[in-house]
């Protein structure tokens, strides 16, 4: 090298010694490494942080090397303004050849030159680096929110204690016990090692770079999250419980009141109807009412989690035995409504040909008066009854017709309110 090469390569490597220690002391104090130093560590973190060590006793050790040798070029160097060829000479040898034994990772020592020693701290640098940073940023990152979390499920804790939620007796508690010692373990796991929960970013990154992996963490949040949805649910129903009841009581009792009038309208049927088949009428529930008694037992006891889920089973249950009731109802009134509707059918005839002044017509008279008796007699045979019905109807409307042809003067005709849409009005 001439003169200006190797000031300018001196100065490029003065540039380079205070760069690394100025990373050096600033990984002496890095918080990550007093907490890795500190530390119970296990798992991965213990074998890399143990790598990391000897890395950093590495760095040390190159750095001094590093530093005397560049202390002897500068010294060699000087001030003169006209360096001899020798002087240039040896500077070559010294910074650009293999001027330096350092030892290596295995143990052993090699001769190399002061290029490829920068390089080499730098890598081992970045080693050390990687490991203290991605541990400072999970225990920075999880922990806290471990203690968080577990201060909530403390919380929601005493909730379930207080409305009954317990391991044992509700999957709620059970839950919440599985997602203590989950907390738990996963704590100690992090604190011991640290690493295990570091995810790297993708591709070539700075030291340090990647993400805490909360997977466990989130899980944890989100079982949680569940739990107190259930344990709020129960507290609901510790507040509007008797009400619940009342309402379930209410419902049955009307269901009750619906079933006694089918048997009394059952009853009227088989006697006032023949040769008709009438359904029969099953009783109260009585399983239903145990069970609103269990619940009235369970709200006594502040039994809440056991009540939650019955409670809702009886408000279901209930509305069905309300329509299990009205269909029952229904059922049995069929042929009483069938008989009132040819009653009203009948009348309805009547009054036709009443406004027509042909209510004293023979044929029609006695058509309605044996129509009338199957009907109004008991029991009453709805078959009979409705082919009577058909017969005045046919009867009557011959009647309007023929009345209509004799004021018209013709030989047929028809007049409004005959034939279907008559029918239809009349019906």
């Amino acid at each position: 090298m001439d003169r200006e090469e190797a000031d300018r390569l001196l100065a490029r490597l003065g540039a380079e010694h205070e760069a690394i220690e100025t990373c050096l002391l600033s990984l002496q104090d890095h918080a990550g490494r007093g907490l890795l130093e500190g530390a119970e560590l296990t798992g991965v973190t213990k074998e890399r942080w143990a790598r990391a060590e000897e890395a950093v006793s590495l760095l040390w050790t190159c750095f001094d090397v590093y530093t005397a040798a560049l202390e002897s070029a500068r010294e060699l160097r000087g001030g003169s303004r006209r360096p001899s060829p020798d002087d240039l000479a040896e500077l070559t040898r010294g910074l650009r050849g293999p001027a330096v034994t350092v030892p290596t990772e295995d143990g052993s020592v090699e001769r190399i030159g002061l290029a490829e020693l920068v390089d080499r701290m730098n890598t081992w640098y970045a080693r050390v680096l990687d490991v203290v940073a991605a541990a400072e940023s999970v225990w920075s990152a999880l922990p806290a929110r471990i203690d968080m979390l577990s201060a909530e499920l403390q919380r929601v804790r005493s909730l379930a204690h207080s409305v009954g939620v317990r391991p044992g007796e509700h999957p709620a508690g059970d839950e919440l016990e599985r997602t203590t010692e989950e907390l738990t373990s996963l704590r100690a796991e992090v604190v011991a090692d640290p690493l295990a929960f570091w995810i790297p970013a993708g591709g070539s990154s700075a030291p340090g770079g990647g993400r805490p992996d909360t997977e466990r963490y989130d899980r944890a949040a989100r079982a949680l999250d569940d739990i107190r949805r259930e344990i709020e649910a129960v507290l609901q129903v510790r507040q509007d419980a008797e009400q619940r009841l009342m309402r379930v009581r209410d419902v049955l009792s009307r269901a009750d009141r619906t079933l006694a009038e089918a048997r009394t309208a059952r009853g009227e049927v088989l006697a006032r109807i023949a040769a008709v088949d009438v359904p029969a009428v099953s009783g109260p529930p009585t399983a239903l009412y145990e069970q609103v008694a269990a619940a009235a037992e369970h709200r006594r006891h502040a039994r809440w989690h056991r009540l939650s889920p019955l409670l809702e089973s009886l408000e279901e249950r209930a509305e069905e035995e309300l329509e299990r009731a009205r269909a029952a109802l229904t059922a049995v009134t069929a042929p009483l409504a069938v008989r009132a509707e040819l009653r009203g059918r009948l009348d309805a005839y009547r009054t036709r040909l009443a406004r027509q002044g042909l209510a004293d017509d023979p044929l029609t008279a006695e058509r309605y008066d044996i129509a009338r008796r199957l009907l109004w007699s008991a029991p009453c045979d709805l078959r009979a009854a409705e082919q009577a019905v058909l017969r005045y109807r046919q009867a009557a409307l011959e009647a309007m017709a023929s009345a209509t042809r004799s004021v018209d003067g013709t030989p047929g005709g028809g007049t409004p309110g005959c034939g279907a849409a008559g029918e239809g009005s009349a019906r």
